[in-house]
Protein backbone atom coordinates (compact mmCIF):
# COMPACT_ATOMS: atom_id res chain seq x y z
CA UNK A 1 0.00 0.00 0.00
CA UNK A 2 1.29 3.54 -0.99
CA UNK A 3 2.12 5.10 2.27
CA UNK A 4 0.70 9.34 2.13
CA UNK A 5 4.06 11.83 1.48
CA UNK A 6 1.66 14.94 3.19
CA UNK A 7 3.84 16.63 6.02
CA UNK A 8 2.14 16.40 9.11
CA UNK A 9 1.97 20.16 9.88
CA UNK A 10 -0.39 22.18 8.21
CA UNK A 11 2.25 25.02 7.54
CA UNK A 12 3.29 23.57 4.85
CA UNK A 13 -0.18 23.78 2.98
CA UNK A 14 -1.98 26.44 4.50
CA UNK A 15 0.17 29.28 3.50
CA UNK A 16 0.43 28.21 -0.10
CA UNK A 17 -3.19 27.68 -0.22
CA UNK A 18 -4.11 30.82 0.75
CA UNK A 19 -1.81 32.53 -1.01
CA UNK A 20 -3.07 30.98 -4.01
CA UNK A 21 -6.47 32.41 -3.03
CA UNK A 22 -6.10 36.14 -2.48
CA UNK A 23 -3.88 36.44 -5.81
CA UNK A 24 -6.14 36.00 -8.64
CA UNK A 25 -9.44 37.73 -6.70
CA UNK A 26 -7.35 40.79 -6.67
CA UNK A 27 -5.83 40.51 -10.01
CA UNK A 28 -9.51 40.38 -11.49
CA UNK A 29 -10.77 43.09 -8.60
CA UNK A 30 -8.27 45.46 -8.51
CA UNK A 31 -4.95 45.03 -10.93
CA UNK A 32 -6.95 44.19 -13.85
CA UNK A 33 -8.96 47.64 -13.58
CA UNK A 34 -5.44 49.85 -13.25
CA UNK A 35 -4.31 47.50 -16.55
CA UNK A 36 -7.51 48.27 -18.19
CA UNK A 37 -7.32 52.36 -17.65
CA UNK A 38 -4.05 52.34 -19.09
CA UNK A 39 -5.57 50.84 -22.16
CA UNK A 40 -7.86 53.47 -22.53
CA UNK A 41 -10.92 51.67 -21.61
CA UNK A 42 -13.60 54.05 -20.11
CA UNK A 43 -14.67 53.71 -16.17
CA UNK A 44 -18.12 53.10 -16.95
CA UNK A 45 -17.14 49.29 -19.01
CA UNK A 46 -14.41 48.94 -16.75
CA UNK A 47 -16.38 48.67 -13.59
CA UNK A 48 -18.95 46.89 -14.93
CA UNK A 49 -16.90 43.97 -16.61
CA UNK A 50 -14.73 43.67 -13.40
CA UNK A 51 -17.64 43.30 -11.15
CA UNK A 52 -19.56 41.04 -12.98
CA UNK A 53 -16.69 38.74 -13.86
CA UNK A 54 -16.19 38.20 -9.89
CA UNK A 55 -19.85 36.43 -10.04
CA UNK A 56 -18.82 33.05 -9.63
CA UNK A 57 -17.45 33.89 -5.67
CA UNK A 58 -21.29 34.69 -5.06
CA UNK A 59 -22.40 31.67 -6.81
CA UNK A 60 -19.59 29.21 -5.61
CA UNK A 61 -22.17 27.30 -2.86
CA UNK A 62 -24.71 25.99 -5.74
CA UNK A 63 -22.04 23.90 -7.08
CA UNK A 64 -20.67 22.61 -3.62
CA UNK A 65 -22.07 19.63 -2.87
CA UNK A 66 -21.26 18.34 -6.19
CA UNK A 67 -17.49 18.78 -5.89
CA UNK A 68 -18.29 15.74 -3.07
CA UNK A 69 -19.00 13.61 -6.43
CA UNK A 70 -15.72 13.46 -8.09
CA UNK A 71 -12.11 12.90 -6.83
CA UNK A 72 -10.99 14.55 -3.50
CA UNK A 73 -10.56 18.42 -2.57
CA UNK A 74 -7.02 18.13 -2.91
CA UNK A 75 -7.40 16.85 -6.34
CA UNK A 76 -10.10 20.30 -7.08
CA UNK A 77 -6.99 22.79 -5.07
CA UNK A 78 -4.12 21.83 -6.97
CA UNK A 79 -5.68 21.24 -10.63
CA UNK A 80 -7.97 24.77 -9.98
CA UNK A 81 -4.62 26.67 -9.46
CA UNK A 82 -2.61 25.01 -12.39
CA UNK A 83 -5.94 26.06 -14.51
CA UNK A 84 -6.14 29.54 -13.56
CA UNK A 85 -1.86 30.01 -13.96
CA UNK A 86 -2.62 28.76 -17.34
CA UNK A 87 -5.67 31.28 -18.67
CA UNK A 88 -3.61 34.03 -16.96
CA UNK A 89 -0.86 32.89 -19.96
CA UNK A 90 -3.55 33.15 -22.38
CA UNK A 91 -4.43 36.41 -20.81
CA UNK A 92 -1.06 37.56 -21.35
CA UNK A 93 -0.96 36.14 -25.05
CA UNK A 94 -4.64 38.12 -25.59
CA UNK A 95 -3.39 41.42 -25.00
CA UNK A 96 -1.74 41.41 -27.77
CA UNK A 97 -4.77 41.42 -30.05
CA UNK A 98 -7.09 43.53 -31.44
CA UNK A 99 -9.99 42.52 -29.90
CA UNK A 100 -7.92 42.36 -26.43
CA UNK A 101 -10.58 43.33 -23.93
CA UNK A 102 -13.40 40.94 -24.72
CA UNK A 103 -10.47 38.16 -25.20
CA UNK A 104 -9.28 39.10 -21.17
CA UNK A 105 -12.49 40.18 -19.84
CA UNK A 106 -13.64 36.09 -21.04
CA UNK A 107 -10.73 34.65 -20.05
CA UNK A 108 -11.00 36.44 -16.32
CA UNK A 109 -14.67 35.17 -15.80
CA UNK A 110 -13.03 31.44 -16.56
CA UNK A 111 -10.24 31.88 -14.12
CA UNK A 112 -13.17 33.35 -11.41
CA UNK A 113 -14.92 29.76 -11.95
CA UNK A 114 -12.05 28.04 -11.61
CA UNK A 115 -10.44 30.49 -8.42
CA UNK A 116 -14.00 30.39 -6.30
CA UNK A 117 -13.99 26.70 -6.94
CA UNK A 118 -10.53 26.77 -5.30
CA UNK A 119 -11.72 28.07 -2.34
CA UNK A 120 -14.74 25.72 -1.83
CA UNK A 121 -12.34 22.57 -1.99
CA UNK A 122 -9.87 24.70 -0.57
CA UNK A 123 -12.11 25.72 3.39
CA UNK A 124 -13.26 21.57 2.71
CA UNK A 125 -10.22 20.45 3.18
CA UNK A 126 -9.15 22.90 5.81
CA UNK A 127 -12.45 22.25 7.82
CA UNK A 128 -12.35 18.10 7.25
CA UNK A 129 -8.44 17.97 7.58
CA UNK A 130 -8.26 20.53 11.74
CA UNK A 131 -9.55 19.91 14.83
CA UNK A 132 -11.42 22.95 15.73
CA UNK A 133 -8.75 23.57 17.89
CA UNK A 134 -6.40 23.05 15.30
CA UNK A 135 -8.63 25.59 13.23
CA UNK A 136 -8.35 28.03 15.41
CA UNK A 137 -4.58 27.61 15.95
CA UNK A 138 -3.90 28.23 11.85
CA UNK A 139 -6.55 30.77 11.18
CA UNK A 140 -4.15 33.35 11.03
CA UNK A 141 -1.98 31.88 8.93
CA UNK A 142 -4.55 32.01 6.22
CA UNK A 143 -5.55 35.60 6.88
CA UNK A 144 -1.66 36.60 6.64
CA UNK A 145 -1.34 34.79 3.57
CA UNK A 146 -4.16 36.15 1.62
CA UNK A 147 -2.74 39.07 2.74
CA UNK A 148 0.40 38.84 1.45
CA UNK A 149 -1.48 37.62 -1.99
CA UNK A 150 -2.85 41.09 -1.94
CA UNK A 151 -0.08 42.87 -1.34
CA UNK A 152 1.98 40.99 -4.50
CA UNK A 153 -1.02 40.98 -6.56
CA UNK A 154 -2.54 44.75 -5.88
CA UNK A 155 1.04 46.15 -5.19
CA UNK A 156 4.04 44.46 -5.89
CA UNK A 157 3.03 43.30 -8.89
CA UNK A 158 1.21 46.39 -10.34
CA UNK A 159 4.08 48.07 -8.82
CA UNK A 160 6.11 46.51 -11.33
CA UNK A 161 3.80 47.05 -14.16
CA UNK A 162 4.53 50.29 -13.80
CA UNK A 163 8.01 50.39 -14.17
CA UNK A 164 7.95 47.93 -16.94
CA UNK A 165 5.47 50.43 -19.30
CA UNK A 166 8.59 53.42 -18.66
CA UNK A 167 10.96 50.85 -19.84
CA UNK A 168 9.35 48.24 -22.45
CA UNK A 169 5.99 50.01 -23.60
CA UNK A 170 2.53 49.12 -22.09
CA UNK A 171 1.58 45.95 -23.83
CA UNK A 172 4.92 44.29 -23.22
CA UNK A 173 4.90 44.97 -19.26
CA UNK A 174 1.29 43.72 -18.54
CA UNK A 175 2.20 40.76 -20.83
CA UNK A 176 4.96 40.09 -18.46
CA UNK A 177 2.93 41.00 -15.22
CA UNK A 178 0.08 38.43 -16.49
CA UNK A 179 3.11 35.87 -17.45
CA UNK A 180 3.94 36.31 -13.71
CA UNK A 181 0.76 35.05 -12.47
CA UNK A 182 0.58 32.51 -14.53
CA UNK A 183 3.89 31.10 -13.25
CA UNK A 184 3.12 31.42 -9.50
CA UNK A 185 -0.49 30.05 -10.09
CA UNK A 186 1.31 26.97 -11.77
CA UNK A 187 4.22 26.64 -9.46
CA UNK A 188 1.68 26.52 -6.17
CA UNK A 189 -0.34 24.42 -8.00
CA UNK A 190 2.42 21.75 -8.72
CA UNK A 191 4.03 21.98 -5.19
CA UNK A 192 0.74 21.62 -3.72
CA UNK A 193 -0.03 18.68 -5.74
CA UNK A 194 2.49 17.09 -3.02
CA UNK A 195 1.68 18.73 -0.45
CA UNK A 196 -1.79 18.58 0.00
CA UNK A 197 -3.82 16.67 2.37
CA UNK A 198 -6.51 14.49 0.87
CA UNK A 199 -9.39 16.77 2.49
CA UNK A 200 -11.57 14.18 3.49
CA UNK A 201 -13.90 11.37 1.73
CA UNK A 202 -18.08 12.95 1.61
CA UNK A 203 -20.35 10.28 2.81
CA UNK A 204 -23.13 12.88 1.91
CA UNK A 205 -23.04 12.87 -1.50
CA UNK A 206 -22.87 10.01 -3.90
CA UNK A 207 -24.97 10.71 -7.14
CA UNK A 208 -25.82 13.51 -9.15
CA UNK A 209 -29.75 13.65 -7.36
CA UNK A 210 -28.49 13.03 -3.94
CA UNK A 211 -26.15 15.83 -4.77
CA UNK A 212 -29.36 17.97 -5.93
CA UNK A 213 -31.06 16.63 -3.14
CA UNK A 214 -28.62 18.42 -0.54
CA UNK A 215 -28.59 21.56 -2.50
CA UNK A 216 -31.94 22.01 -2.27
CA UNK A 217 -31.95 21.53 1.31
CA UNK A 218 -28.92 23.64 1.84
CA UNK A 219 -31.14 26.17 0.08
CA UNK A 220 -34.37 25.49 2.04
CA UNK A 221 -32.94 25.82 5.11
CA UNK A 222 -31.16 28.66 4.57
CA UNK A 223 -34.12 30.75 3.91
CA UNK A 224 -35.97 29.29 6.74
CA UNK A 225 -34.02 31.16 9.33
CA UNK A 226 -35.39 33.69 11.27
CA UNK A 227 -34.77 37.07 10.20
CA UNK A 228 -33.44 35.75 7.12
CA UNK A 229 -34.36 38.54 5.00
CA UNK A 230 -33.27 41.48 7.97
CA UNK A 231 -29.73 39.17 7.65
CA UNK A 232 -30.06 39.45 3.73
CA UNK A 233 -30.53 43.21 3.85
CA UNK A 234 -27.79 43.51 6.46
CA UNK A 235 -25.02 41.94 4.01
CA UNK A 236 -26.18 43.57 0.79
CA UNK A 237 -26.77 47.57 2.32
CA UNK A 238 -23.22 47.39 4.61
CA UNK A 239 -21.30 47.16 1.50
CA UNK A 240 -23.34 49.35 -0.57
CA UNK A 241 -20.75 52.34 -0.51
CA UNK A 242 -17.74 50.36 -0.83
CA UNK A 243 -18.43 48.07 -3.43
CA UNK A 244 -18.63 51.97 -5.29
CA UNK A 245 -15.75 53.29 -3.82
CA UNK A 246 -13.07 50.41 -4.03
CA UNK A 247 -13.65 49.95 -7.52
CA UNK A 248 -13.74 53.58 -8.83
CA UNK A 249 -10.61 54.96 -6.81
CA UNK A 250 -7.51 53.30 -8.50
CA UNK A 251 -9.16 54.86 -11.45
CA UNK A 252 -9.66 58.23 -9.88
CA UNK A 253 -5.94 57.54 -9.04
CA UNK A 254 -4.67 57.60 -12.53
CA UNK A 255 -6.70 60.01 -14.41
CA UNK A 256 -4.96 62.81 -15.45
CA UNK A 257 -5.81 65.95 -13.72
CA UNK A 258 -8.15 67.44 -16.59
CA UNK A 259 -10.05 64.60 -15.78
CA UNK A 260 -10.83 65.31 -12.46
CA UNK A 261 -8.39 62.49 -11.06
CA UNK A 262 -5.03 62.39 -9.04
CA UNK A 263 -2.56 61.72 -12.43
CA UNK A 264 -0.59 58.89 -10.33
CA UNK A 265 1.34 56.65 -12.43
CA UNK A 266 0.75 52.77 -12.12
CA UNK A 267 4.06 52.61 -9.90
CA UNK A 268 2.42 54.85 -7.28
CA UNK A 269 -0.29 52.65 -7.07
CA UNK A 270 1.06 49.81 -6.32
CA UNK A 271 3.22 51.64 -3.74
CA UNK A 272 -0.32 53.26 -2.65
CA UNK A 273 -1.64 49.45 -2.21
CA UNK A 274 1.09 47.56 -1.68
CA UNK A 275 2.59 49.66 1.43
CA UNK A 276 0.10 51.92 2.96
CA UNK A 277 -2.88 50.00 2.29
CA UNK A 278 -1.80 46.65 2.92
CA UNK A 279 -0.17 47.68 6.67
CA UNK A 280 -3.35 49.64 7.90
CA UNK A 281 -5.98 46.90 6.54
CA UNK A 282 -3.13 44.27 8.79
CA UNK A 283 -3.44 47.01 11.59
CA UNK A 284 -7.06 47.50 11.18
CA UNK A 285 -7.74 43.75 11.62
CA UNK A 286 -6.05 42.80 14.60
CA UNK A 287 -7.20 46.08 16.40
CA UNK A 288 -10.94 44.90 15.38
CA UNK A 289 -10.45 41.72 16.95
CA UNK A 290 -9.47 42.70 20.25
CA UNK A 291 -12.19 44.89 20.30
CA UNK A 292 -15.05 42.77 19.73
CA UNK A 293 -12.93 40.22 22.31
CA UNK A 294 -12.79 43.31 25.00
CA UNK A 295 -16.54 44.49 23.97
CA UNK A 296 -17.55 40.45 24.38
CA UNK A 297 -18.84 39.62 20.71
CA UNK A 298 -21.07 41.59 18.54
CA UNK A 299 -23.39 43.40 20.06
CA UNK A 300 -25.66 46.16 18.97
CA UNK A 301 -23.27 48.91 19.89
CA UNK A 302 -20.26 46.78 18.90
CA UNK A 303 -21.92 46.45 15.37
CA UNK A 304 -22.73 50.36 14.97
CA UNK A 305 -18.80 50.66 15.62
CA UNK A 306 -17.62 48.27 13.39
CA UNK A 307 -19.96 49.96 10.80
CA UNK A 308 -18.86 53.22 11.17
CA UNK A 309 -15.02 52.41 10.98
CA UNK A 310 -16.30 50.60 7.62
CA UNK A 311 -17.94 53.48 6.33
CA UNK A 312 -16.72 56.89 7.27
CA UNK A 313 -13.43 56.60 6.13
CA UNK A 314 -14.50 56.84 2.84
CA UNK A 315 -14.43 60.50 3.30
CA UNK A 316 -10.89 60.67 3.12
CA UNK A 317 -11.67 59.88 -0.52
CA UNK A 318 -14.18 62.65 -0.89
CA UNK A 319 -10.99 64.99 0.49
CA UNK A 320 -8.86 63.87 -2.13
CA UNK A 321 -11.20 64.38 -4.75
CA UNK A 322 -12.56 68.00 -3.61
CA UNK A 323 -8.73 69.10 -2.42
CA UNK A 324 -6.63 66.94 -5.54
CA UNK A 325 -3.39 67.32 -3.24
CA UNK A 326 -0.17 65.84 -5.06
CA UNK A 327 1.71 64.88 -2.03
CA UNK A 328 2.04 61.09 -2.13
CA UNK A 329 2.30 60.77 1.49
CA UNK A 330 -0.80 62.75 2.18
CA UNK A 331 -2.34 60.29 -0.37
CA UNK A 332 -0.94 57.53 1.41
CA UNK A 333 -2.26 58.52 4.29
CA UNK A 334 -5.98 58.83 3.09
CA UNK A 335 -5.49 55.30 2.04
CA UNK A 336 -4.38 53.96 4.86
CA UNK A 337 -7.20 55.58 6.88
CA UNK A 338 -9.25 53.63 4.45
CA UNK A 339 -7.96 50.57 4.48
CA UNK A 340 -7.75 50.95 8.68
CA UNK A 341 -11.10 51.39 8.52
CA UNK A 342 -12.02 48.65 6.04
CA UNK A 343 -10.13 45.92 8.41
CA UNK A 344 -11.85 46.94 11.29
CA UNK A 345 -15.14 47.15 10.06
CA UNK A 346 -15.36 44.16 7.94
CA UNK A 347 -15.08 42.06 11.20
CA UNK A 348 -18.47 43.25 11.56
CA UNK A 349 -19.61 41.31 8.55
CA UNK A 350 -17.63 38.17 9.07
CA UNK A 351 -18.95 38.08 12.55
CA UNK A 352 -22.55 38.28 11.72
CA UNK A 353 -22.52 36.19 9.38
CA UNK A 354 -20.80 33.50 11.71
CA UNK A 355 -22.88 33.61 14.50
CA UNK A 356 -26.61 34.80 12.69
CA UNK A 357 -26.65 32.87 9.74
CA UNK A 358 -24.44 29.99 9.57
CA UNK A 359 -25.58 27.90 13.05
CA UNK A 360 -27.63 25.20 12.10
CA UNK A 361 -27.60 21.58 10.14
CA UNK A 362 -25.38 23.06 7.49
CA UNK A 363 -23.26 24.97 8.99
CA UNK A 364 -20.10 25.13 6.33
CA UNK A 365 -23.14 25.60 3.52
CA UNK A 366 -24.59 28.18 5.22
CA UNK A 367 -21.44 30.25 5.99
CA UNK A 368 -20.68 29.87 2.09
CA UNK A 369 -23.96 31.01 1.09
CA UNK A 370 -23.55 34.26 3.67
CA UNK A 371 -19.90 34.91 2.14
CA UNK A 372 -20.96 34.39 -1.41
CA UNK A 373 -23.77 37.15 -0.81
CA UNK A 374 -21.21 39.64 1.02
CA UNK A 375 -19.70 39.50 -2.57
CA UNK A 376 -23.04 39.99 -4.57
CA UNK A 377 -23.44 42.63 -1.95
CA UNK A 378 -20.05 44.33 -3.28
CA UNK A 379 -20.59 43.52 -6.75
CA UNK A 380 -23.84 45.08 -7.68
CA UNK A 381 -23.00 48.75 -6.87
CA UNK A 382 -19.45 48.00 -8.46
CA UNK A 383 -21.21 47.37 -11.75
CA UNK A 384 -22.61 50.61 -11.67
CA UNK A 385 -20.43 53.11 -10.29
CA UNK A 386 -18.86 53.68 -13.32
CA UNK A 387 -21.28 54.83 -14.74
CA UNK A 388 -22.22 57.09 -12.29
CA UNK A 389 -18.85 57.90 -11.90
CA UNK A 390 -18.40 59.21 -15.77
CA UNK A 391 -21.83 61.30 -15.67
CA UNK A 392 -21.34 63.10 -12.69
CA UNK A 393 -17.46 63.20 -12.37
CA UNK A 394 -14.85 61.90 -9.46
CA UNK A 395 -15.38 65.35 -7.18
CA UNK A 396 -19.32 64.40 -6.73
CA UNK A 397 -18.89 60.73 -6.82
CA UNK A 398 -17.23 60.47 -3.92
CA UNK A 399 -19.66 62.65 -2.45
CA UNK A 400 -22.39 60.62 -3.36
CA UNK A 401 -20.20 57.40 -2.09
CA UNK A 402 -21.00 59.11 1.44
CA UNK A 403 -24.78 59.23 1.24
CA UNK A 404 -24.26 55.69 -0.10
CA UNK A 405 -23.23 54.83 3.71
CA UNK A 406 -26.73 55.87 5.09
CA UNK A 407 -28.37 52.93 4.52
CA UNK A 408 -25.44 50.54 6.04
CA UNK A 409 -26.29 52.66 9.11
CA UNK A 410 -30.20 52.61 9.23
CA UNK A 411 -29.49 48.19 9.12
CA UNK A 412 -26.60 47.87 11.44
CA UNK A 413 -29.56 49.49 13.71
CA UNK A 414 -32.34 47.82 12.73
CA UNK A 415 -30.80 44.16 12.00
CA UNK A 416 -31.85 41.73 14.74
CA UNK A 417 -29.17 39.96 16.74
CA UNK A 418 -31.63 37.01 18.35
CA UNK A 419 -28.78 34.54 19.12
CA UNK A 420 -27.00 37.27 21.08
CA UNK A 421 -27.01 39.78 24.71
CA UNK A 422 -28.46 42.54 23.25
CA UNK A 423 -26.72 45.96 24.68
CA UNK A 424 -28.76 49.11 25.26
CA UNK A 425 -27.18 52.22 23.92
Amino acid sequence: MRQPTTPKSPLFWIPSTWFAMGLPFVALSTASAIMYKNFGISDTSIAFWTSLIMLPWTLKPLWGPFLEMFKTKKYFVYITQIITGSIFGLIAISLHLDHFFSISITLMAIIAISASTHDTAADGIYLNELDPAQQAKYVGWQGAFYNVAKIVSGGLLVYLAGELEKRYGLINAWVTVMSFYCIIMVSLGIYNMKMLPEGGVSKQVGTLQEGFDVLKDVIITFFQKKNIWYGLAFIVFYRFAEGQAIKITPLFFKATRAEGGLGLSTSEIGLLYGVFGAAAFVLGSIVAGNFVSKSGGLTRKSLLILCCFFNLPFAAYAYLAIALPTNLYVIGSAVAIEYFGYGFGFVGLILYIMQQMAPGKYKMAHYAFGSGLTNLGFMLPSMISGFVSDKIGYQYFFIWVLVSTIPAFLISWLVPLPNLNEEKI
